[in-house]
């Protein structure tokens, strides 16, 4: 007798051909001279998810997302609940939480008691 409780797992889609057409289209919509309406863009966007959650993960898939960057933008905030800014390139993180750091160091020595007793006239 067979188990009942077997799981149906698919196994992921190594075809991209439906997500390149899409990220392809998304990026063509992005970048478009005319407007474009928000269902048209939503439904685009909507399909790509989909696909998104079926592709196998990859360097196929990394060659995509590096060739669409509203693809790759999509994707990233798909999996931002797993792997934060995934695809966002590791120096502009950097710099980014360096200039933090250094705007948090400069407020802290500004906010250091010389600067209130000075404030009161006790310097």
């Amino acid at each position: 007798m067979e188990a009942m409780n077997t799981t149906d797992n698919p196994s992921p889609k190594t075809d991209l051909a439906v997500t390149h057409v899409l990220a392809q289209l998304l990026e063509k919509l992005e970048h478009s001279p005319v407007p474009v309406g928000a269902e048209q863009y939503r439904s685009v966007v909507e399909h790509l998810v989909h696909e998104f959650e079926d592709v196998e993960q990859g360097a196929e898939l990394g060659r995509l997302l590096d060739a669409y960057p509203a693809a790759a933008e999509v994707y990233e905030n798909l999996n931002y609940k797993h792997a934060g800014l995934c695809r966002s390139a590791l120096d502009v993180s950097l710099a980014a939480e360096v200039s933090a750091r250094e705007a948090i160091a400069r407020a802290m020595r500004r906010a250091e008691p010389n600067s209130k007793d000075k404030m009161h006239g006790e310097g």
